[in-house]
């Protein structure tokens, strides 16, 4: 499938990301960093003409606080449940160490984030796929979108026309902005 150009953004680092603790369907404010991180990518933001674009963004408190410091004006910014980050059930909340102590074989590749799709009570990476599918099948413009870690790399999978399996090979990062376009995916930083 063809989708308009996108700018895609994380949120800003928050304290739970400092502590290790995984948030899911759970939040927490931005720290310093995180606000600075926004900040940056409302600067990346305005080397772009977004005059036009569809402004969206997960409900989740730490996404919205991002696109607030980022955009200059709130006014078309929409928000929609499904960039909110996959749900971790029974784990959110949980350090990432804790995880891996309860499920050491989800981490026996370092690299592998495959342990999200198994987290006790938790969405499921299938059905983060389809909701995320289903978001983008409905852009006719293109948007800029403020959402989370594991929800961008399965948005960057549509765009980039990759199996959901291979949302563990793509970059995370917080600060930045993902500008996807004709298949083709750009990081922009500072």
């Amino acid at each position: 499938m063809t989708y308009p150009p996108l700018l895609i953004l994380r949120h800003g680092e928050t304290e739970w990301n400092r502590a290790g603790r995984m948030q899911g369907e759970a939040d927490s404010p931005l720290t310093p960093l995180g606000t600075a991180q926004a900040a940056a990518q409302g600067r990346l933001l305005e080397t772009f003409d977004i005059t036009g674009w569809d402004l969206w963004s997960s409900p989740q408190g730490r996404a919205r606080q991002t696109a607030e410091i980022a955009l200059t004006s709130l006014d078309a910014l929409a928000l929609d449940a499904r960039l909110a980050e996959v749900t971790l059930g029974q784990w959110s909340g949980v350090s990432r160490t804790e995880i891996a102590r309860q499920a050491p074989h989800l981490f026996e590749l370092d690299d592998s984030l495959i342990w999200y799709d198994h987290a006790p009570g938790g969405e499921g990476l299938d059905t983060l796929y389809a909701r995320t599918g289903a978001f983008l099948a409905e852009r006719t413009t293109p948007s800029v979108i403020f959402t989370h870690g594991i929800t961008s790399r399965m948005l960057r999978c549509h765009a980039l026309g990759l199996e959901p399996g291979a949302f563990g090979e793509l970059p995370g990062g917080q600060g930045v902005i993902y500008h996807l376009e004709d298949g083709v995916q750009t990081c922009l930083s500072e």
